[in-house]
């Protein structure tokens, strides 16, 4: 089977958002919305698909709409999370202004559908509606400014309180479910074994219990309390 396939048209239309409901897009004219539509390409990707690569040149801005994706960098064998994004989000921005180089890379992290819109149709509508360059723009910055607060608190607060954070964010109910220390770690940004011994301390304070691929919560408002401190 292949990795990856077109979407019909008739399944976009029953299933996936309309673009004016993109913040990027909201307030264009229909006739806009529909050149975009029938000049971009919408396929479903795989889990583990990786959309582009840091380094690469960019070539198209995509927006996710349905499923999930994971934007990270990478060195040697260690990760680091920039963001895990969920529908309808706009990703890739960084390959289509100023040097127009990917920063990050995208992988799917389960069946996504991606709507792929080409550098230069994008390039026509910044130059026809620059009130999306300013959007686009808007949304480097906001982007640059959580990976600021992100490093601010990986240098300045204490690991417990952010792991505790994350297992409440990640929580389904009293679960966090299929997720190793590692990928832990990789979103706190921390070795595997400092996040090992965090997950140590909140299961001898009987806040949590750990298990092969799943932490059951034990006492949330124990957990939701280390996570303030």
């Amino acid at each position: 089977m292949n990795e990856r396939r077109t979407a019909t048209r008739a399944d976009n239309s029953l299933e996936t958002p309309s673009l004016s409901n993109v913040d990027l897009f909201q307030g264009l004219p229909h006739p806009c919305l529909q050149a975009i539509e029938e000049s971009s390409q919408v396929q479903e990707f795989r889990a583990g698909h990786v959309l582009f690569r840091t380094g690469e040149s960019g070539r198209a801005l995509f927006l996710l709409e349905r499923g999930t994706v994971q934007t990270f960098r990478a060195s040697g064998t260690k990760k680091l999370i920039v963001a895990d994004l969920k529908p309808p989000a706009v990703f890739g921005e960084m390959g289509c202004i100023g040097q127009c180089t990917y920063h990050c890379s995208a992988q799917a992290t389960q069946l996504s559908r991606i709507r792929t819109i080409s550098r230069t149709c994008l390039d026509a509508l910044l130059e026809q509606y620059p009130i999306v360059t300013r959007r686009l723009l808007d949304l480097v910055c906001e982007r640059f400014v959580h990976v600021l607060m992100d490093l601010d608190a990986t240098s300045f607060h204490h690991l417990i309180p952010r792991l505790a954070m994350l297992l409440l964010e990640q929580a389904n109910g009293d679960f966090i479910r299929n997720v190793t220390h590692k990928e832990l770690a990789q979103h706190l940004r921390v070795y595997r074994e400092s996040a090992t011994a965090a997950l140590g301390e909140l299961r001898k304070a009987g806040i949590i219990e750990v298990e092969r691929k799943q932490i059951r919560i034990l006492d949330r408002l124990r957990l939701e309390r280390a996570a303030r401190e």
